[in-house]
């Protein structure tokens, strides 16, 4: 079966890990928020779905 993933807060990364896990599941893409700025100094921060993507 062929998936699409969307999700970006930390809760749905175990949910991204299992269905790549998943031997009969192709995931053939995943969809999370763009970098935020965060911190003092600003600079882009990605969600932990993106990290995982990468």
């Amino acid at each position: 079966m062929s998936v699409v993933f969307l999700g970006t807060p930390d809760f749905a990364l175990p949910t991204l890990h299992a269905l790549l896990a998943a031997p009969d599941v192709d995931v053939i893409a995943a969809y999370t928020q763009p970098p935020r700025k965060a911190g003092r100094g600003k600079s882009l921060r990605p969600s932990v779905v993106h990290r995982a993507a990468h």
